[in-house]
């Protein structure tokens, strides 16, 4: 049985962490408000962006544009949004098994990285790190989803990759947060969506499809960008806030523990003193 010494010890250095796990809530929380606020304000027009450019491009058939075909490269390129810190329970995790399952395997596929964590941990299983932003997370703006979105743009017209993926975590609430895989390029469609695209009559485009393709594809991946940023950063305070309020009342649990166990150590030693001590009166006598 460990010592009242020992037990006070790890009572006071639980404490210790509880205090550390308190601060980081609240922090989080104060983070996630702001975060939340500008996922939710940013939503609606990047889900109407998507849903705008799809069906332009699913009526786009018959266009010869290196965005609407596979240029014949084997290779895969995903941006891959986590944070640069732990301590957020399972979300960089959660992403990177989001990637690995998606089928994105290591010897054909390069990552562009945003979030330490999740290029520590596919570089660790093998994967290319074709490039590392990793401080675009920090303090996400447009300007940096359009570098990066041009980056990776260049690299699928000059036939370095053949597909663009995105992988992130979607913000749903508070408590709730959805890793994901998105195909981005080249565009895919189901058949219902080809089939209703062909109901439809074909799109006009002004100027000529190519030069307005050549306008549209790359906002559209630039604002798909910057709002998986808006969302990831949510997410990643919000699972922040989550873990570090469990790891609180673990602590809180830990420590009842051991104030009990600190109570029976000293009853027994108090116990064991007075049993001494009538001995030695009852041997003198």
């Amino acid at each position: 049985m460990a010592s009242m010494r020992d037990i006070k010890r790890r009572k006071e250095s639980v404490q210790s962490t509880q205090q550390i796990t308190k601060a980081m809530k609240l922090v989080s929380t104060v983070k996630l408000q702001r975060a939340r606020v500008q996922a939710e304000n940013a939503k609606p027009y990047f889900d109407k962006m998507f849903a705008t450019v799809t069906s332009i491009l699913e009526k786009a058939g018959g266009i010869n544009h290196p965005y609407l075909n596979h240029n014949g490269s084997d290779k895969k390129a995903v941006i891959v949004i986590t944070g640069n810190r732990g301590l957020a329970g399972g979300y960089n995790s959660n992403v990177v098994k989001a990637v690995m399952e998606e089928g994105l395997k290591a010897e054909d596929t390069v990552v562009y990285g945003v979030g330490t964590k999740g290029i520590e941990f596919l570089s660790r299983r093998g994967y290319e790190i074709a490039e590392d932003d990793s401080e675009m997370i920090d303090e996400p703006l447009f300007e940096d989803a359009a570098k990066l979105g041009k980056t990776v743009l260049e690299a699928y017209s000059s036939g370095e990759v053949g597909e663009i993926y995105l992988a992130y975590t979607r913000f749903k609430n508070t408590v709730v947060h959805e890793p994901i895989v998105m195909k981005l390029l080249p565009a895919e469609f189901s058949e219902e969506q080809i089939e209703e695209g062909k109901k439809v009559a074909p799109m006009n485009f002004e100027p000529a499809p190519e030069e307005a393709l050549d306008l549209i594809v790359p906002k559209y991946i630039n604002s798909l960008i910057y709002g998986a940023f808006m969302e990831s950063v949510a997410s990643e305070n919000g699972a922040r806030m989550q873990a570090m309020d469990s790891a609180t009342s673990n602590a809180d649990e830990m420590i009842s523990n051991l104030s009990l166990a600190y109570n029976r150590a000293r009853q027994g030693a108090i116990t064991q003193e007075l049993t001494e001590i009538i001995s030695g009166s009852e041997a003198i006598s």
